[in-house]
């Protein structure tokens, strides 16, 4: 697995030559890769290539919100790095919902949020920040999944016709920082029911 599995697991920990250990190879599809900074590039041209595509570019809210289509995302910006890219994960972590629950959880979130985008019980940013907090809560698959979550999140917004979230102003935050102790402390805020600070982090 990649360095994403922490309390947190939506952020990785840049550690830079950091050897990977045989445990964090385990699925991993280039034989090149040795260390943590070569996973994050790796990773990171994944996303980018899989995020240009015109698969993502032009689908509409309803067909985002799917489940196979949230699977299939995750197996467009993982899938050159990572074999189990798109698979749930079949482990219990120390964030996320039982592993026989997943599948569930996910179908009742994309049926949800086909609400919440319409507009009528929420403004898009509202619905943005809460469908990003439950499934960044509900933890689908073994790593990536804030990488994720942010991705599929600005998606949706865009299908909508609204601006996707600047998640702290275009800060990696995979690395130790002030701004990514500023997100995990609002998703923490927003996980008590408090979404506020997370409003204001996506669009600062």
């Amino acid at each position: 697995m990649s360095p994403e599995n922490s309390q947190w697991g939506p952020f990785d920990v840049a550690e830079g030559a950091t050897p990977l250990t045989d445990e964090e190879r385990q699925g991993l599809k280039p034989t090149w890769i040795a260390t943590r900074s070569e996973l994050n590039d790796a990773e990171a041209n994944n996303i980018a290539k899989a995020l240009r595509s015109r698969r993502w570019s032009k689908r509409s809210t309803s067909e985002l919100l799917d489940d196979l289509r949230m699977r299939r995302l995750h197996a467009d910006m993982f899938g050159d790095v990572w074999s189990w890219a798109g698979k749930y994960r079949t482990t219990e972590k120390n964030i996320g919902v039982f592993p026989g629950d997943i599948s569930i959880k996910v179908r009742d979130l994309v049926q949800d949020a086909a609400y919440w985008f319409q507009g009528e019980q929420m403004t898009m940013d509202e619905a943005g920040v809460k469908f990003h907090r439950d499934l960044v809560a509900i933890h689908p698959f073994a790593n990536g999944n804030g990488r994720h979550a942010r991705a599929a999140t600005d998606l949706l917004l865009s299908s909508v016709g609204g601006q996707p979230f600047s998640w702290g102003g275009g800060a990696d935050l995979m690395d130790n920082s002030r701004i990514r102790s500023s997100y995990i402390a609002a998703l923490r805020a927003a996980d008590m029911g408090d979404y506020a600070p997370l409003l204001t982090f996506v669009r600062s």
